[in-house]
């Protein structure tokens, strides 16, 4: 079963689904002529310090609440052993395609909540809707594809956002600590159970206090070991630009890679730490309290910008800078040894473990409230709260249990819910620059 699930996702997530993803960010942002370019300051701003509007506007959350819960579902493992793995099996140029896939990713985020807020409806229970699904269904009258897009989100939310991440908690936690898995597991599903039990305005206030504390506790770490290292940078980066147009060769533990294992490392889990294209995150942004979806739009694009070419760049030029890439070790135990190295006596372990148990756990509110969402859409209102329950009980069955076969059908998931949002977002393009145009007439005005 798992080389089945191994043949099946390096398929998914073979040359064309990397082109359609890289492919529609560039086509949206030659569409919006490099919005997220000329606009990434202001957007920066309404995302971080003016953070509310103005007035009543229909919405669960705020902007930056908005933000907050979408980026708690994006900055997680893969900004930890995502980087790490990119980086061991791809080699230092996989950062710059890291980086690539990240700013065309901006226009991919950006178009996706333009669209999330446009078509966004109130449900049975008086709270936002919306997402793919939605905007598939009414911007594209295409049901079944709305449905698909569902389902897959549905199902992944179990593995990318929920059983991956209690594990990884639980495996470091108990390497650090000692910490027995299962007191783990339990400890992380009742904190778990406390906050989404609540729904989203619970999901976004607990998001909301862990979030920037977290980044803001991981980028100091990060930036101290660089100050100590900074005549290493100037090779950090000579090291990316220059493995990213050729081969890797082989170094200490690192067996070398092709530049095309180097693309696709670095693009794969780009997407899969920012999840531009992936249609996840415009599910948050729908729930935002506005009544301009570009407004949301801009806020929504910064996660990008924070999630890769902030916290994936600083974990990846730690890796460098200490000389562990090429140890031989791989995922969050690479960047542990990377963060001990830099920092003194246990500080580094610590650093990475608490970093990383923030960050799933932080991933596992936001993912839950794109389940939710995504099932209430098949199956109704009544079906949210069992949907939760059987949410947290996987929370509990993922730290205790191995997940070689999770990992792999979840990154078949991520790459089957891209598609129909990719599908949509080229279809849509035209009420996405639309509304553009609308908005920064009205703002010149």
């Amino acid at each position: 079963m798992l080389g089945l699930l191994q043949t099946i996702n390096s398929y998914i997530w073979g040359l064309p689904l990397i082109i359609l993803l890289v492919g529609t960010g560039v086509y949206l942002t030659f569409l919006l002529r490099g919005l997220q370019f000329r606009q990434l300051i202001p957007s920066l701003y309404l995302a971080l310090v003016k953070r509310k509007e103005g007035g009543a506007h229909a919405g669960d959350i705020s902007h930056f609440q908005a933000l907050m819960t979408a980026l708690a579902a994006t900055v997680g493992t893969g900004n930890i052993a995502g980087v790490a793995t990119a980086i061991a099996t791809g080699g230092p140029g996989a950062l710059f395609w890291m980086w690539v896939t990240g700013f065309f990713g901006m226009a991919a985020k950006y178009s996706e909540a333009v669209l999330a807020v446009k078509y966004r409806e109130v449900d049975k229970l008086g709270t936002m809707s919306g997402g793919p699904m939605y905007y598939i269904e009414k911007g594209m009258k295409l049901k079944p594809l709305a449905v698909a897009f569902a389902l897959f989100a549905s199902i992944s939310a179990f593995g990318t956002g929920n059983m991956i991440q209690s594990n990884s908690v639980a495996d470091a936690v108990n390497s650090t600590f000692g910490v027995p898995h299962m007191i783990t597991a339990i400890v992380l599903a009742v904190v778990t159970g406390l906050v989404i039990m609540g729904g989203i305005k619970n999901i976004a206030r607990a998001t909301s206090a862990i979030v920037p504390v977290m980044i803001l506790f991981y980028v100091t770490a990060a930036l101290v070991i660089l100050v100590m290292y900074y005549n290493h940078i100037p090779e950090a980066f000579a090291l990316i630009f220059r493995h990213a147009f050729s081969p890797t060769a082989a170094a200490g533990g690192f067996a070398g890679s092709a530049v095309m294992l180097s693309i696709r490392m670095g693009v794969s889990r780009g997407i899969l730490s920012n999840e531009s294209g992936l249609g996840s995150s415009p599910i948050a942004a729908a729930a935002a309290k506005t009544d301009e979806p570009v407004r949301q739009a801009l806020v929504s694009m910064t996660q990008t910008f924070i999630d890769t070419i902030v916290v994936c760049t600083l974990t990846g030029l730690v890796l460098l800078v200490t000389g562990i890439w090429s140890s031989g070790a791989t995922a969050a135990a690479l960047t542990e040894q990377a963060f001990s190295a830099g920092l003194p006596g246990s500080w580094g372990g610590i650093v990475v473990t608490v970093g990383l148990v923030f960050f799933a756990y932080s991933t596992i509110l936001g993912w839950c409230y794109y389940g939710e969402k995504s099932i209430e859409y098949l199956l109704g209102e009544k079906s949210v709260t069992p949907y939760r329950l059987v949410f947290v009980a996987a929370v509990f069955v993922g730290a205790v249990v191995k997940l070689d076969l999770v990992w792999n059908f979840a990154d078949i998931m991520n790459g089957l819910m891209a598609v129909p949002n990719l599908i949509a977002l080229i279809a849509l393009s035209g009420v996405i620059l639309a509304e553009t145009k609308a908005y920064f007439e009205k703002y010149r005005s």
